[in-house]
Order: C-alpha cells, then sequence, then structure tokens
C-alpha cells in the first residue's frame, strides 16, 4: 500500500516540475539582468510550501473519476502561484520580516535598493517591488491554468469555480484589514475571514476545481463533499494555523514566535481568548495585540492568558471535532478508495501540521 509520505512526495514532485518549467519559460528578455531578481525571487518563494492546494485539486480529480496525466499536474501547481501572490502581498500588508525562514519579498527587495545605494526611499522601493511580484504570480496563475493543456470543455466548465475563488480570496484579504481596523472581532466574524481568506481557498474550492474537472459538471454529491468535507477541513486548517501564528516553532515555521500577535491578527483564537478572558486580562490583551516591538515577554504573557481562558484548548477541540465531522461526510461521498484513503490523509495532514 502506497503510504501518506511517499503520497504526498510523488505528488510534490510533479508539481514542482511542472512549476519550474512553467516559471522558466516567463518573463520578457531572457537573461535580463534587471528582471532577474523578479524570477529568482518567485523561484525561491515556490521552492518552500506543503502543495496541499495542488494534492486536494489532484484528489478531487482522481476522487471524480480522472486519471493519471501530465496536464492536471500542471493545473493544480497553478494554485500554488496563486498561493505565492497572496503571501506576498499579505506579508506586504502585515509588514512581515520573515516568510519560510527566509526574508519576505518586499524586505528583499528593499535590501537589494539599500545595498546598491539607490535614490530615494528603500523601503518603498521594497514594497512597490514586491506588490508587483505578488501581481506577476497572480498573471502567472491563471496563464498556467488557461495553458495546462486539459480538454478546454473541461477547464470551461471549472472557471466559474477558479473565478470565485480568486475573489473570495481577495474579498478574505480586506476582509481581514477591515477586521483589524474595527479593534474587536468575534469568534463568527473570524471564522468569516479564516473561511474567505484561506479555508475556502486552501481546500474546499481546491477540491470543487479538481472535481469538476474530471466530471465536467458539479453534480450534487460533489458540491455536498465540498461543503460536508472541504470547508470544514478549511475551517480546522486555518484554526491550527492561528495556533501556530501565537505557538508555533520558529524553526518550523520560518517566522518569529509569536509573529501574528505583533501584525495584530484578529483569529479566531484571539476571539475565544477574548470573550472568556476576566477584564484585566482582555485589557492585556488588546494592549499588547498588535504591538510591533512586542518582546518575549509580552509574548509569553498573551500564550499564558491564552491558555489560561481555555481559548487554546477549545480551539484544539473545535479542529478534532471539525476534523471528524469532514471524515464522516468524506465517507458518505461515492469518491474511488483511492482517492478516499489519500484525501482522509490529506485532512489530517492538514489540521494537524506543524508548519
Amino acid at each position: 500500500m502506497t503510504t501518506d509520505a511517499a503520497r504526498m512526495d510523488a505528488l510534490r514532485t510533479q508539481v514542482e516540475r511542472a512549476l519550474g518549467e512553467f516559471v522558466e519559460r516567463q518573463l520578457p528578455g531572457p537573461g535580463d539582468p534587471d528582471l532577474e531578481p523578479l524570477r529568482t525571487a518567485a523561484e525561491e518563494l515556490l521552492a518552500g510550501g506543503k502543495r496541499l492546494r495542488p494534492a486536494f485539486c489532484y484528489w478531487g480529480w482522481r476522487g471524480a473519476g480522472g486519471t493519471d496525466v501530465p496536464e492536471i499536474f500542471t493545473a493544480a501547481a497553478s494554485l500554488e502561484l496563486l498561493q505565492a501572490s497572496a503571501l506576498v502581498h499579505d506579508d506586504v500588508m502585515d509588514k512581515s520580516d520573515l516568510r519560510r525562514g527566509m526574508p519576505a519579498a518586499h524586505r528583499r527587495f528593499q535590501a537589494m535598493h539599500e545595498k546598491a545605494g539607490w535614490h530615494g526611499s528603500a523601503e518603498q522601493f521594497g514594497e512597490g517591488a514586491a506588490i508587483l511580484l505578488g501581481n506577476l504570480l497572480l498573471i502567472w496563475s491563471g496563464q498556467m491554468w488557461r495553458n495546462s493543456g486539459l480538454p478546454p470543455e473541461a477547464l470551461e466548465a471549472a472557471q466559474p469555480v477558479h473565478d470565485h475563488m480568486r475573489t473570495e480570496l481577495m474579498c478574505g484579504q480586506y476582509l481581514d484589514l477591515l477586521e483589524q481596523a474595527h479593534g474587536e472581532n468575534t469568534f463568527e466574524s473570524a471564522l468569516r475571514v479564516a473561511l474567505f481568506k484561506s479555508g475556502k481557498y486552501s481546500v474546499e474550492q481546491p477540491l470543487r476545481l479538481g472535481l469538476v474537472l474530471a466530471a465536467r459538471e458539479l453534480k450534487p454529491w460533489m458540491d455536498e463533499l465540498c461543503t460536508g468535507y472541504g470547508r470544514r477541513v478549511g475551517i480546522a486548517f486555518q484554526l491550527r494555523d492561528d495556533i501556530l501564528g501565537v505557538f508555533g516553532d520558529p524553526a518550523q515555521t520560518g517566522k518569529p514566535a509569536g509573529d501574528d500577535l505583533r501584525e495584530g491578527k484578529r483569529t479566531m483564537l484571539v476571539a475565544r481568548t477574548l470573550a472568556a478572558a476576566s477584564p484585566g486580562d482582555a485589557e492585556t490583551v488588546r494592549r499588547l495585540l498588535g504591538d510591533p516591538g512586542l518582546d518575549e515577554h509580552g509574548v509569553t504573557t498573551l500564550r499564558r492568558i491564552i491558555e489560561d481562558t481555555g481559548a487554546l484548548e477549545e480551539c484544539e477541540d473545535l479542529i478534532a471535532d471539525y476534523l471528524g465531522q469532514a471524515l464522516a461526510a468524506l465517507d458518505e461521498a461515492p469518491v474511488t478508495s483511492e482517492a478516499r484513503t489519500a484525501l482522509t490523509e490529506l485532512a489530517i495532514a492538514a489540521t494537524s501540521r506543524k508548519t
């Protein structure tokens, strides 16, 4: 029997091959030294990641009867370009310094400006270049999807899902900004942001894309699987991300400890904490959350409050509940047995991941 690790490794190899071949062909003027930093930044960002989105798309395809063809790996790999675009823009908006253990794109371009001694603001140059890189990755994502080589009728059937997924992602980014600007949040409002910004486009919509690409229509059981399984896995995935953003090991996450706290992320974990905290602890959370200079002592203080209120334990319980419900929905879906096994393993990996 193929193991989870072997199955994911084989898929990752195919996705990375498709990405490498695609990116190598991009940018006008091959070898232009002024444009090479864009390509290099894209390549290094794309070198990391778990490839979960392509995996959900691929196993949706296989679950609806699709076979192993190079074109599905290319179409699925295009989702990594969409993810990379979102990460670059997200880091600019959050003023993050690191991404996957390396300087975030805007910091990378800022350092290039400073080293060269160019005119103007290095910080402004870095942010501008990163925004353009993110836009470029978004364009490439659509281009790679359209030119994947899958039958035109399959791509046409799935295009509305593809368009809706990208719209949801951008609306989620805006809602995230709005949530932080409001300064207060509920679990329900944080859940809405998580679904639009991460959960749906990480799990539910990639799965739906794969199913529709193979079947060339969205059958009722497919929609039920995407909501019953995909949406629940997506919520659990984001809850795990919330926890990692506060309690994750920097060596594993590639970001400083407590970085989400410095950025003032109004997550589901924070919402649960504020709802259960004493007035004094709630005031401490509001005072420290979003402080870019938050030191180790401040991070420790916020972690203690999160644990003492029971918010951490509650979110862990919610992850287990959502995962259980998702797997129950998967058991009822008429997908192929191999896809059922792979989607079970993917759900567990996505919700219990270390990074």
